[in-house]
């Protein structure tokens, strides 16, 4: 039987942000987060390596109201 790779892909795109995740949770496990806030990066980071999945995350726009990042 083959199996594939799960993964997905969203892309969200407001007047403040542009923010792009990709979640892979079979094959490769590489973890690359960078939103600009650093606690924010920390947390997603550790979430990934200790969830044993893979994680992109690129996130540029508004960072001084952190929270639209956030959401």
């Amino acid at each position: 039987m083959m199996r594939t790779n799960r993964s997905a892909t969203v892309t969200r795109k407001t007047g403040e942000t542009d923010i792009t995740i990709t979640l892979t949770l079979d094959g490769n496990q590489e973890i690359q987060v960078d939103t600009g806030i650093g606690f924010l990066d920390h947390m997603l980071h550790l979430l990934a390596k200790h969830g044993r999945f893979g994680l992109a995350v690129k996130a540029v726009g508004d960072t001084y109201t952190w929270m639209r990042i956030i959401r």
